[in-house]
This record gives C-alpha cells, sequence and structure tokens, in this order.
C-alpha cells in the first residue's frame, strides 16, 4: 500500500509540473499577443512622426513607454481618446511626464537644389 502512495504522490507532483509548464506557455504567448495589440492599436491613432517619437522614447526608457504604450492602447480601446496622435502632442505627453525625450534633429540647408547639413554648409564657408 505505501508503494501505492508513493506512486500516487508522484504521479501527481509530475501531473503539477505539467499544468506549471503549460500555464507559463500560455502567459507567454498571451503576453506576446498583446505586444502585437498594442502596436496595433497604437497604429490607428499615431500619425506623422509619432511612431519616431514613441521609439525615442523606448530607446531611453524602455520599461516606463512599454506601460505608457499598454495605457495609451487600453484607453484607445475602451473609446476615451478618439482622435489622432500627433509626434507633437506624444513629446509633449511625454515631457509632462517628466520624460525628456531626446530626439535627434539636423539642420539642412536647400542649396542650389541640394541639401546640405549645417556642419556642411559651414565647413563650406570656412575653405
Amino acid at each position: 500500500m505505501s508503494e501505492d502512495l508513493t506512486i500516487e504522490l508522484l504521479r501527481r507532483k509530475k501531473l503539477a509540473e505539467l499544468q506549471k509548464k503549460l500555464m507559463a506557455e500560455k502567459l507567454k504567448e498571451k503576453s506576446q499577443d498583446k505586444k502585437i495589440n498594442v502596436e496595433e492599436t497604437l497604429n490607428k491613432v499615431f500619425i506623422g512622426r509619432a511612431w519616431e517619437v514613441f521609439q525615442a522614447a523606448q530607446s531611453q526608457y524602455p520599461e516606463l513607454t512599454k506601460k505608457i504604450g499598454e495605457w495609451l492602447a487600453q484607453l484607445i480601446n475602451e473609446g476615451k481618446i478618439k482622435e489622432s496622435i500627433s509626434g507633437e502632442q506624444l513629446l509633449l505627453f511625454f515631457r509632462r511626464l517628466g520624460l525628456n525625450v531626446r530626439l535627434k534633429t539636423e539642420i539642412r540647408v536647400l542649396e542650389s537644389g541640394e541639401l546640405k547639413s549645417l556642419s556642411e554648409k559651414l565647413r563650406e564657408k570656412l575653405k
């Protein structure tokens, strides 16, 4: 009888491990689906350079941007955000939250049909 109990305990232990693995796999799949859904949802309202601002924020503040993205997607799905979000609005939003998102900026000058950066233009003048 004690052998039957040990076999039963081993069987239950193995079953519990399998259930735990299955739950972990389901959670992993849900998180991947959620990420895709967040991007799809944000894509509905982001216009202009909003994705550029969002990606810059992701590279500088990955954890916070992920949470903000999920929160924005939730608000969009609930219908609380219906209007389009431009890059300027998103940048202002991040700054109001205290996240100073730095964007790559470049000043270009159009000269005789050719775009030149400001540094190139100054180098030419100094020669």
